[in-house]
């Protein structure tokens, strides 16, 4: 009787240690396998991203240079297999260029116009932006009415001190024919093709050069590309100072969208719709407010 005890003890401790033995091995296993599965997924991840390659050509609005370059700058980071390239060469000719088919996404900034749309062409709206109306630093000029701008621009009032300024001759500064931001100025002032200008520039730095070189200077460009400019200043446009805010709610009214244009209906490369969707998504929203424009309502 005493040796069967002792086997029965003997056989219990073994098939304990046994079970236990199992239980270590099947927690090894597991182990292993969410390793395996979260390295896996980790790789899956990263070859995702290098997965998508190839180039996307964007032309057209020099308005839209810092928020195109902030959003094609992250892109790339995140997608280290594609090259976003951007041609600063206006409006008209970004417009242009997505006809004839040699970029992918043009920029414009300005709502597109009822004969492009009906060429096949889609705008939709990444940003909007303040038209900040300029003058050289040292001018008296701190506040303008929409009529009194249009007044400016069309001749009729000549001299500053016609609104508060010091005597001397205005000189208006604006862009060439074609640019989005003087389609979107004349359009709101209700100037078209009335502006007699001393100067069309082809580009929102050369407008803010000008005026900063002449103490009789007014201009207009993308509040964007005035923040931070020496040798210049915004005015207020009847009392309201053109931020990122106040184009948000409306109250600043000389303002725009900046759009991205393709062919309706055409389908874009894989980089170029992964880019084109990146525009749009909430993670481009921070980009844009840091470039200074507005992200759209969704």
């Amino acid at each position: 009787m005493k040796i069967k005890r002792v086997l029965t003890a003997i056989l219990a401790l073994a098939m304990t240690a046994a079970v236990m033995t199992g239980c270590q091995s099947n927690n090894g296993t597991s182990s292993a396998a969410n390793e395996s599965s979260t390295t896996s997924t980790s790789e899956s991840s990263t070859e995702s991203n290098a997965s998508l390659s190839g180039t996307v050509a964007t032309n057209g609005s020099t308005s839209m240079e810092k928020v195109i370059g902030a959003l094609s700058e992250q892109f790339m980071a995140d997608n280290s297999g594609v090259k976003v390239s951007y041609d600063p060469t206006g409006s008209g000719t970004g417009i242009e260029a997505v006809k004839t088919g040699s970029c992918d996404i043009g920029l414009s900034s300005r709502a597109l116009k009822d004969e492009e749309t009906e060429a096949g062409l889609k705008g939709t709206t990444v940003a909007l932006d303040g038209i900040a109306i300029i003058v050289n630093e040292n001018s008296k000029v701190e506040d303008l009415t929409v009529e009194q701008i249009a007044k400016l621009f069309t001749g009729e009032i000549t001299d500053w001190s016609e609104v508060g300024g010091d005597a001397g001759t205005i000189a208006c500064i604006g862009r060439e024919a074609g640019s989005g931001t003087r389609d979107g100025f004349e359009s709101i002032t209700g100037t078209d093709d009335k502006c007699k200008l001393n100067q069309a520039l082809t580009s929102t730095g050369a407008v803010i050069e000008a005026v900063k070189n002449n103490p009789g200077a007014i201009g207009y460009a993308s509040l964007s590309s005035v923040e931070g400019k020496e040798g210049i200043k915004a005015i207020t446009v009847e009392g309201v100072a053109c931020t990122e805010e106040t184009v948000k709610d409306g109250s600043y009214k000389i303002q725009r969208p900046f759009v991205l244009v393709t062919k309706d209906g055409a389908e874009l490369s894989a980089a170029a719709q992964a880019f084109f969707d990146f525009a749009l998504s909430a993670d481009a929203e921070d980009l844009i407010v840091k470039a200074g424009a507005v992200p759209p309502a969704k």
